[in-house]
């Protein structure tokens, strides 16, 4: 038996990981829609995509059993349209949208585990007296409805400052705002999330400090569990607390800790009648005060995650997102991989310039060689200057990225400090700043 499984916006890194699924014989996997129409695009007219994907669709001659993906939005949004359409398994436009409407999920967050909440309210970047309307103390972070990477997202220490960044949302917020505005048409939004469009901004009362972490799971038959041993630790720039520099999995929390998370992440997907496929919930842990934060809750699987779930547990949990969406029980397994720990390390620099040199197909080979199981991925090429990147933070750039295992924490730490040295880049830095 073989089944058909479509996947937006198929990558490289998808067809590296999906043929190493448990029971890999069992699927057929085909593009739909390519990388350059849902992440590397410069604007993304919902309507079309979906015009375009539906027309693909038809256009194959066998049977489509079912349609993933692993991209942030609008990828995220696509799949339950496209799977209503054609009457497949999968969750709800109005669950996934109770996750990725900013505002929306933190009514809806409030309204079942309101001690996970921070104090939040909406800003119209374009109200110039926004800043006069704050309902909240500084200091707070900003950002837009519906973005991702931290795109937009700022620390916002006085009014002043919102006066100053006011008009830099302004200038970029459209880019996922008109066609997260699209989207919403398909749904029925409620008044109260419907008046916040993807022209908006969120405001947060910080909750950056403590052990921040991601619990990755999947709901099926109304049950959340966990995806393997569940949670990855997320590590911060201790200056710049928006930006991540690696992941490590499994998570060092304590069981108690994370059990408290589970019954978070139970509690909230049962209440948003989110069904049949995988989510994400980041959260922070203050270990003074024991106190959880939910931070943002996700209606799909981490791409970050994927790699470092094989090393350590045999497959990625690509596993659970393609079992579910065939209606089957996922299949992943459990330990199983080469490491007991893994990383995904971001390589970052944090001013603008131009790429003069990047690691040779010499060096990243070493490097895979050296540590098996290893992969580097590069997102810059030379010649190019930083800020023609897309989807970066408002502090770094990210050069690309390498996914690693080791035998412990301390060996993992250290292999990611060779592997530093082994993948030299050269930044020439520009006159002005960024």
């Amino acid at each position: 038996m073989s089944w058909d499984v479509y996947v937006v916006g198929y990558d490289d890194l998808g067809r590296y990981l999906l043929p190493q699924l448990s029971h890999a014989q069992d699927y057929a996997f085909h593009g739909l829609l390519s990388p350059q129409k849902v992440v590397h695009a410069e604007e993304y007219p919902f309507d079309r995509l979906v015009s375009d994907a539906l027309g693909e669709l038809e256009a194959q001659s066998g049977k489509v059993d079912a349609i993933v993906g692993y991209w942030d939005f609008p990828t995220s949004a696509l799949l339950p349209v496209l799977r209503d359409r054609l009457g497949l398994p999968g969750p709800s436009l109005e669950a996934v949208l109770k996750c990725e409407h900013k505002y929306w999920s933190r009514l809806e967050q409030r309204r079942v585990m309101p001690e996970c909440v921070p104090p939040f309210q909406a800003v119209d970047p374009f109200d110039d007296a926004a800043p006069d309307k704050l309902e909240i103390d500084c200091p707070f972070w900003i950002k837009p409805i519906k973005a991702h990477s931290s795109h937009l997202g700022f620390r916002i220490d006085s009014p002043e400052q919102l006066r100053e960044t006011l008009p830099r949302i302004r200038r970029g917020i459209g880019r996922f705002g008109k066609p997260f505005d699209e989207v919403c048409r398909y749904a029925d939004v409620p008044d109260e999330a419907a008046a916040v469009t993807g022209h908006h901004c969120i405001a947060e009362e910080i909750i950056s400090a403590g052990h921040q972490c991601t619990l990755e799971g999947y709901m099926q038959k109304g049950e959340v569990r966990l995806t393997g041993s569940g949670m990855i630790d997320s590590v911060r720039h201790e200056e710049h607390r928006s930006v991540l520099l690696r992941y490590e999995y499994p998570s060092r929390l304590p069981e108690p800790v994370q059990q408290r998370m589970y019954e978070y992440a139970s509690r909230f997907m049962r209440h948003i009648g989110f069904d049949d496929g995988p989510f994400n919930i980041e959260f922070y842990y203050e270990e003074e005060d024991e106190r959880i934060w939910v931070l943002e809750v996700n209606p799909r699987l981490s791409r970050s995650h994927a790699a470092i779930y094989g090393l350590v547990d045999g497959a990625s949990h690509f596993q659970v997102m393609v079992d579910t969406a065939l209606g089957i029980e996922p299949r992943m397994p459990q330990r199983e991989g080469r490491y007991p720990v893994a990383a995904k390390k971001m390589m970052r620099v944090f001013e603008d310039g131009h790429v003069r040199r990047v690691p040779t197909d010499e060096e990243i080979r070493k490097v895979e060689k050296t540590f098996p199981g290893t992969r580097v991925e590069l997102n810059v090429k030379e010649g190019m200057p930083l800020h023609d990147l897309q989807h970066q933070d408002s502090f770094s750039f990210e050069l690309g990225v390498v996914f690693i295992g080791g035998e412990s924490h301390a060996d993992l730490l250290s292999r990611i400090e060779r592997c530093r040295h082994m993948l030299p880049f050269e930044i020439e830095p520009l006159s002005s700043g960024r």
